[in-house]
């Protein structure tokens, strides 16, 4: 696996983390709160590994895109979140913006 693959691991990682934080009810269930912790370990820990390779600003606004992303899309789909256009451009900035990031390191 690529350093980049690792990365988008870790945007996973972090989306899922996000989730389970979202389900622990402000740490009050025990199980999401445990499998969030664990995720976000996991994400800081994948991070952390690619910078050895792909520079430091560019690897964090890849991750915390990927992760910004999955979860607007996750809270639209799953927890009904707004889909109006505005969000949805940003959204699609976002993006835009980590595909640049990528092709330009």
């Amino acid at each position: 696996m690529s350093a980049w693959d690792f990365l988008f691991l870790g945007g996973l990682l972090e989306i899922s983390g996000i989730i389970c934080l979202k389900l622990s009810d402000g740490f009050k269930k025990r199980l999401p709160t445990l499998l969030m912790v664990i995720q976000m370990g996991l994400s800081l820990y994948v991070l952390s590994h690619v910078f050895g390779v792909i520079p430091v600003g560019t690897a964090y606004a890849v991750w915390t895109g990927i992760g910004a992303v999955g979860i607007a899309l996750v809270g639209m789909v799953y927890f009904n979140e707004s889909k109006d256009w505005p969000r949805l451009v940003c959204i699609a900035l976002i993006i835009s913006g980590v595909i640049g990031l990528k092709l330009t390191s």
